[in-house]
């Protein structure tokens, strides 16, 4: 081979793999960007077994974003390293990520998300801890996410800091993409500059892509037919007109706004979220219920428009159903508001099942998939929808659809894991039953959010569609890579001369200029290409030292003993900031006794697909006087605190009142928890 490397006997790669490796063998930071179904990880996972065979002390790394690519390359492409060395695999349903320390020591190579490796390099607790020194490789995947403050920039920032300040023993550099983006640029100087700014995130010393063999690569990952099937606007839409209607009516109901923006819009969205803030920090609570419903009325314009009337309507029903159960409905405005659903309910809902105005995009979707499920009565297909809520409604309308269950499809939901949404979510486990049965054939069709753009072993597609989807040129071409098979097909669904379909011709232009730029970059000299990292590299941590110290300066702005959380249902003052205390740096319970005095119990225990090393969930809470939820109680040693959500309160400090989405940005210290003084305080140890 020209390369002179000596193939595995139990591994071999192609041609194209080897020559995109041999930097990374000779023990260099590179970037592999090969296409989706080149085999990256492949790559990757011989470089790794070189790594681990050369070096006497070393250790491997695999960083992946998503929880289902932990237990996949554990199974699939790393698998074959298990017979020589020991691995392990950690996500966040892991019982080992608590001993994060020890597993390191024990293991020859560790596959986990970045999430992990980035908090033990951040925790105090020693079975937790480990440096960056740890390791001697770490392969980062999707690695066009190490960018601004994603984890994975987080972790290499950290390991610019060293190398810059003249650490030595820094683990090597291995990432993996199979599309780096234009960073948003749209001229070839933004789009150099995005990918040289990737390049030293990464310290990477080039990008290999394959120039030898680049035609054996085309022919061996052929792309699809790329075809837009686009729907006419709806003739006729009283269910929509009603739902406008009855928001009209609400507007009249505030006597304070004049409407210049239409409902069912993004635009229109981001007036009402700051609405509700406004009406929030004025303790107007007219204000800020009817933005809250106003928002959900916005909501259903924008389902009814993608999805069918009915997954509009339900998603209203279940709103107006949950306030009825949660909320005590004390405000004059929250009576109105539910009288108003409920005096219409009826005349929505025998609209919401009239079929003659139903969603001309549906009719549209089906038609494809006939198509194609017709043709081939082996098709394997996945829908890309932007929400969990729309992958879910569009499972529902294909089973309760006689003709496609007369075409044999059987369909399924990928969705992911986050259990902070108020949507549905899946376990770990449940996401790889999924993928397992629609490998096998007990599935067919997946109807996923993006978690199955990047990275996933699904199997060869034959039909992959973009269901109503404006994103960039990344996820375009991370989905159309899903469709592996001979001749398939690729496919773009939305309304006729929509921003859709434009921002996806966009897309097409900037995959070009995505790909001039990423070969400009590979010809500079080896001169101007390492003294622009260098340079970059430098600005990076500057910026990251500046960011860190206003950070602290905001943490710093107000005493927590001068701050005051208010309920934003009730307004009613309920704890001080001095009240409040950390657990595992990121977990915020109050720390008074008296606190309990304020909110009620719900009976059960809130349900959390993963574990925790010293905590457990309880039940969820709500303020004792309107019903408003604040979270749920965290059973931590044997105590129980309650934790809270700051989107439940208004923060007043001596600034002014503020509502937050995330507790990173108040601007008063809150301290860690202590479990010995906080037992010591109540009494509860004897001395």
């Amino acid at each position: 081979m020209s390369t002179g490397l000596q193939k595995c006997s139990y591994m071999d790669l192609r041609d194209y793999q080897w020559e995109v490796i041999e930097p990374a063998l000779e023990g260099k930071n590179i970037i592999i960007w090969l296409p989706t179904g080149a085999g990256k990880t492949r790559a990757a996972a011989y470089v790794c077994k070189r790594h681990l065979e050369s070096l006497e002390k070393s250790k491997v790394a695999v960083l992946v974003n998503t929880v289902p690519l932990v237990d996949q390359h554990l199974k699939n492409e790393f698998s074959f390293l298990q017979d020589h060395f020991k691995i392990t695999a950690i996500s966040g349903d892991s019982t080992e990520k608590m001993f994060f320390s020890d597993v390191v020591k024990g293991y020859d190579l560790i596959i986990c998300t970045a999430k992990i490796l980035q908090n033990a390099l951040s925790s105090q607790d020693e079975e937790m801890h480990v440096e960056l020194t740890d390791f001697s490789l770490l392969v980062i995947d999707e690695c066009h996410h190490t960018h601004k403050e994603t984890t994975y920039n987080q972790i290499m920032e950290d390991y610019l800091e060293r190398k810059l300040k003249g650490q030595q023993n820094l683990p090597q550099i291995l990432g993996l993409t199979a599309s780096l983006g234009t960073g948003g640029a749209n001229s070839l100087k933004g789009a150099q500059d995005h990918i040289l700014q990737i390049c030293a995130n990464l310290d990477a010393e080039k990008i290999m892509s394959s120039e030898k063999y680049k035609l054996y690569l085309e022919k061996h990952v052929p792309q699809p037919k790329k075809q837009y099937n686009v729907s006419l606007p709806r003739f006729q839409d009283p269910f929509g007109e009603k739902l406008k209607k009855i928001m009209t009516e609400i507007y009249g109901y505030l006597e304070v706004l004049k409407l210049t923006t239409k409902f069912g819009t993004q635009i229109f969205e981001q007036q009402i979220v700051e609405l509700e803030k406004e009406g929030a920090t004025r303790f107007c609570q007219k204000t800020r219920v009817c933005a809250s419903h106003l928002r959900k009325y916005n909501d259903a314009l924008l389902i009814n428009d993608t999805l069918r009337m009915i997954d509009a309507f339900n998603s209203l029903d279940e709103f107006y159903q949950l306030e009825k159960t949660m909320k005590d409905l004390q405000h004059p405005a929250e009576r109105y508001l539910v009288q108003l659903f409920d005096g219409n309910r009826t005349h929505l809902l025998a609209l919401a099942q009239n079929e003659n105005y139903e969603n001309p995009n549906l009719a549209v979707l089906q038609q494809v998939l006939q198509d194609h499920f017709q043709e081939e009565k082996s098709s394997r297909g996945i829908v890309f929808s932007r929400t969990r809520q729309s992958a879910h409604s569009l499972h529902q309308w294909v089973q309760d659809n006689e003709a496609f269950r007369e075409l044999g499809i059987k369909p399924g939901v990928l969705t992911g894991a986050g259990y902070s949404s108020h949507t549905k979510h899946m376990t770990q486990q449940e996401q790889q039953n999924v993928i397992q049965h629609f490998r096998k054939g007990a599935l067919n069709l997946l109807f996923s959010t993006s978690v199955a753009e990047e990275g996933l072993d699904i199997p060869e597609c034959n039909i992959v569609i973009r269901y109503g989807l404006m994103t960039n040129e990344i996820a375009m071409m991370q989905a159309r890579g899903r469709a592996r098979a001979p001749e398939s097909t690729y496919s773009v669904l939305a309304k006729a001369n929509s921003k859709e379909v434009a921002r996806e011709k966009l897309n097409e232009t900037l995959e070009s200029l995505m790909n001039k730029a990423i070969a400009s970059v590979q010809q500079m000299s080896e001169e101007e290409y390492r003294l622009k990292i260098a340079k970059l590299q430098h600005e990076a941590i500057v910026i990251r030292r500046v960011r860190n110290a206003g950070r602290k300066q905001q943490r710093q702005l107000h005493d927590p003993g001068n701050v005051l959380l208010y309920c934003i249902g009730c307004n009613t003052a309920v704890c001080h900031g001095s009240d409040l205390r950390k657990i595992e740096n990121m977990h915020h319970v109050n720390n008074n006794p008296s606190f309990r005095l304020y909110y009620r119990a719900s009976f059960g225990h809130v349900a959390v697909p993963r574990q925790f090393k010293d905590w457990k969930p309880g039940s969820s809470i709500s303020c004792n006087k309107c019903g408003q939820p604040w979270g749920m109680e965290m059973i931590y040693r044997e105590i129980t605190l309650p934790m809270l959500s700051i989107k439940s309160f208004v923060v007043e400090t001596p600034g002014g009142r503020k509502t937050y989405k995330q507790w990173s940005k108040v601007t008063f210290d809150v301290k860690e928890f202590n479990y010995i003084d906080y037992l010591n305080s109540n009494s509860l140890l004897d001395i």
